[in-house]
């Protein structure tokens, strides 16, 4: 499942500037976030965009597949991978259909 990290910034920069992606490693794949929302995750080279109905109906005829074994299916993203307009309005269409991720559990301290 190990993915290139050059592969990773390479999407990362097609994504508009104005998408402010970041990204971290994670059991040998990476995990995409926009606005603090995970939104796409690449494993083994590949682009899996979270699965939404604003994305699958912007894309028309897509592919799911689940990233990794036991994973929930994605939007496998192969052919406009160079397209960073594309790319761009796909990752937005997708956050803005994301719900807000959960709030962090204080950690407990001792006593």
């Amino acid at each position: 499942m190990a993915s290139d990290q050059a592969f990773v910034e390479y999407i990362v920069e097609q994504i508009a500037d104005e998408c402010e992606m970041s990204f971290r490693a994670m059991f040998g794949g990476y995990t995409l976030y926009f606005k603090g929302k995970v939104v796409a995750l690449v494993c083994d080279s590949q682009l899996f965009v979270k699965a939404t109905d604003a994305g699958k109906a912007f894309i028309g005829d897509f592919v799911e597949a689940p990233a990794y074994p036991g994973a929930k299916p994605s939007l496998l993203i192969q052919e406009h991978i160079d397209n960073a307009e594309w790319l761009s309005e796909l990752i937005a269409i997708t956050e803005k259909e994301l719900p807000a991720p959960k709030p962090k559990a204080k950690k407990r301290t001792k006593k």
